[in-house]
């Protein structure tokens, strides 16, 4: 069925931002393809970018109406790259790839189609921050809408998966769909044909570009109430949960719960319940009960600690392949093997002993003297091989005895001495007390960066018993807890401690 088509312009300019794998230059080729059809001199360049997650590239495409034959005009001479203010159309596989476009000068408001996925694909600096180093989304896609003349916006990535096709003939779609180039649906299609390659895919990832571009979302059915328990456990948990905390809390502590059923039992589940219990008898409601909300949160991260049974049982687990599987587009007849680096150190083995024997080999230095040796160099494991996908199960299967081992042991106390110093500063300061629970945020993820977290973590700490009963007591943990998370050597946190010292003295 033929589509209506905006008239034709003289020129056209287009930048294209995509991170490396994502097909940019596929989408290049097909809009180079429809224009050189559709009477138009056309050319196409790329700028390679580097150290952006996996390579982001800018590929300029530009246009110009192809004169009448015989005509008395010279062949147009062409841009290499895009300039600031001069874009017509900028297309982004990313949110901040459409943030780049933006500090750039790519988009303008009097002129600029901005056609970009609202998915975010995380860099390293955001992975590897000490606390929540993601970028602001929102204040992308406000900008978004104030700097464009017009903003076309969707999760593109979760469009390709629905169509079992890639990002590329997404962006593709959307663009045919945007209406912005004077070319009919087909032409775009004939593109994709041209190319002969994953047709039926990439035509299905075209048109639902090109439906979600046209339509909007809002024709997509609601994501289904996941909320509702479906096991007797599940639901005699959420009864108590219902029953003893306040509205604002429920949420967190129902995904807590999840968390932990997922990562030991029902009774690893209760004991987090009777903690956040204990936390909301302390609590006086203030700020719509912060305290309350902040420990449902920060009581189930810690109690879900990650150690090498838990990195064990993630890693074979169907769902893993599962994913995986998507993500490389695996097809029938094809066999996936997966190589990964892992390096446990004897510590974490120690971890994972019955505590006893953890602890005799952990500290005893001619055991270690013995043992480090072996595990001072990591490996690569391929974990879909027989042998690793066995050995990994065995480890995960040690989940029954966790409340029996050395990790876990030391874990529980630690969680028992920060939830006792926090319901001391309960009993005259709501505020502060909450902010000493966020301050669980600075432990996470296993080995070296555990310590470093924990480190830091016990030095606060060790300030904050001196904190208890006085009056600025919730600023100075708010201080303290922001520089520690301020950067990797922990400088920040050393200045706030000697400040404090300094202003004592």
């Amino acid at each position: 069925m033929a589509t209506s088509t905006p008239p034709a312009r003289e020129r056209i300019t287009i930048a294209i931002l995509a991170l490396g794998g994502e097909g940019g230059g596929v989408l290049a080729d097909w809009i180079n393809q429809v224009a050189n059809e559709h009477g138009y001199v056309v050319q196409g360049t790329s700028i390679a970018g580097v150290a952006q997650r996996t390579g982001s590239t800018v590929y300029y495409i530009e246009m110009v109406k192809r004169a009448a034959a015989g005509a008395n005009r010279a062949e147009p001479i062409l841009a290499m790259m895009p300039a600031p203010g001069d874009v017509d159309i900028v297309i982004a596989s990313e949110l901040m790839e459409a943030g780049r476009a933006i500090l750039r000068g790519f988009v303008t408001a009097d002129r600029t189609t901005l056609i970009g996925s609202t998915h975010r694909v995380y860099a390293i600096s955001e992975k590897a921050a000490l606390g929540d180093g993601t970028a602001a989304a929102q204040r992308i896609l406000d900008a978004a809408e104030r700097r464009s003349a017009r903003f076309i916006g969707f999760d593109m990535a979760a469009a390709a998966a629905e169509a079992g096709s890639v990002v590329s003939s997404v962006m593709f779609g959307a663009l045919a769909g945007s209406g912005v180039l004077p070319f009919p649906r087909e032409a775009f299609e004939d593109a994709i044909r041209h190319g002969g390659k994953a047709l039926e895919t990439n035509l299905n990832g075209f048109g639902l570009g090109f439906q979600r571009a046209r339509d909007g979302d809002a024709e997509r059915p609601a994501p289904r109430d996941q909320s509702e328990p479906t096991t007797e456990a599940g639901r005699a948990l959420r009864a108590i949960i219902d029953a003893s905390l306040p509205h604002s809390a429920r949420p967190l502590a129902i995904e807590g719960v999840k968390r932990l059923m997922d990562y030991q039992n029902r009774s690893y589940a209760e004991l987090y319940l009777s903690r956040l219990a204990a936390v909301r008898a302390l609590d006086d409601g203030g700020n719509d009960w912060q305290l309350t909300r902040n420990a449902a949160r920060h009581i189930a991260l810690w109690m879900s600690y990650e150690d090498t049974i838990r990195v064990a049982d993630l890693k074979v687990r169907a769902a893993r392949s599962a994913r995986v599987s998507n993500e490389v587009r695996l097809v029938p007849g094809q066999v996936m093997a997966v190589t990964e680096y892992m390096h446990p150190r004897l510590q974490e083995i120690c971890d994972i002993l019955p505590r006893p024997l953890g602890r005799f080999l952990r500290d005893s230095a001619a055991v270690r003297r013995l043992t480090e040796p072996l595990f001072r160099a990591g490996r690569l494991v391929e974990t879909t091989s027989l042998r690793w996908f066995l050995a990994l199960r065995v480890i995960a299967g040690l989940r029954s005895i966790r409340p029996r081992t050395l990790r876990y042991h030391e874990e529980q106390l630690r969680i028992d001495g920060w939830l006792t110093l926090a319901a001391r500063f309960a009993e005259s300061d709501s505020e502060a007390a909450a902010e000493l629970i966020a301050c669980q945020q600075l432990i996470k993820g296993y080995s070296d960066t555990y310590e470093r977290g924990l480190a830091r973590f016990e030095a606060v700490m060790s300030e904050a018993r001196n904190l208890v009963g006085q009056r600025n007591a919730a600023a100075r943990l708010r201080t303290l807890r922001e520089a520690a998370l301020a950067d990797e050597n922990g400088d920040a946190l050393a200045c706030a401690v000697s400040a404090r010292s300094a202003g004592q003295a």
